[in-house]
């Protein structure tokens, strides 16, 4: 695999970010290597516009980044010698976005709430403290969590079983529930993988040249990404088992946790240490 023809699209939390302490420090290495061979990393995460911003200055990503769970797609200017297709300018960025807002989905939780009374709270109806509490995050990055534009982090505290029938409400109701590491994500029809394939035709469309695209998650939120890429990594998480994936052709499973997991697995296929 040459450098310019490879993209890899990486989840967040308890992948490029460890699970308890959300440090990448041991990514550190591997990031500057694929910086230096021109391979694009572009954060596909359940984390905010908001979060993103602060995120990609303190990993030292500078390009493109996908929010919510594949809501949207921020594209910096300069990325592309075109304007990418179906975009516009927001924030900066040009931006396609593949679903509406989050007010819908919050009409509908409210509708749905009193059947599940006391086994579930919801980022809206938490306080900046609550968000603290359930994530572990700083007073800034829990108030940049908060600011959702696409969908709504839910979550639960009942058991499974009510946790499987409250999901099943929420479908029946034209919902679409994802489960990512420590929340339900509520919003549209939108993931991870569509919003990569995407991605990849604009990059492949731009660029005049077939690319391979790696992606690289720990959860079943990232399950549509795994399953679309050329290369799937599932990332080894001391919460939960690796996602289970139909794809059976080139899927990897890192033996490290998070980030070790990560420069581990991307070493390996790129040849990083030669």
């Amino acid at each position: 695999m040459t450098g310019h023809k490879t993209v890899i699209f990486t989840d967040m939390d308890g992948t490029l970010l460890d699970h308890h302490t959300y440090s990448f420090e041991a990514a550190i290495p591997t990031l500057e290597m694929l910086k230096t061979r021109n391979i694009p990393v572009i954060p596909t995460t359940s984390k905010t516009f908001a979060e993103l911003l602060e995120l990609r200055k303190q990993i030292g990503l500078d390009g493109p980044f996908i929010v919510e769970n594949g809501a949207a797609i921020y594209i910096p200017h300069g990325f592309f010698k075109q304007k990418p297709a179906g975009t516009t300018w927001q924030d900066g960025f040009w931006c396609k976005a593949f679903i509406s807002n989050k007010g819908y989905w919050l009409k509908l939780l409210e509708v749905i709430k009193p059947e599940f009374s006391g086994k579930l709270t919801h980022f809206s109806s938490m306080t900046i403290e609550d968000i603290q509490e359930a994530t572990g995050l700083d007073e800034a990055a829990a108030s940049r969590a908060a600011q959702r534009q696409f969908g709504e982090p839910i979550l639960w505290t009942g058991s499974d079983s009510e946790k499987e029938q409250f999901i099943q409400v929420i479908r029946s109701r034209g919902g679409y529930p994802l489960e990512g590491g420590r929340f339900i994500h509520l919003s549209g029809d939108c993931n991870k993988g569509a919003a990569l394939s995407w991605f990849m035709e604009e990059y492949q469309r731009q660029h005049h040249a077939d690319s391979t695209s790696i992606a690289l998650g720990d959860g079943k939120n990232d399950v549509a990404m795994l399953e679309v890429a050329d290369i799937a990594v599932r990332i080894a998480s001391p919460s939960h088992p690796p996602p289970q994936l139909e794809k059976q052709q080139q899927v990897y499973t890192s033996t490290r946790l998070g980030p070790e997991g990560w420069t581990e697995t991307l070493t390996q296929l790129l040849d990083l240490d030669h």
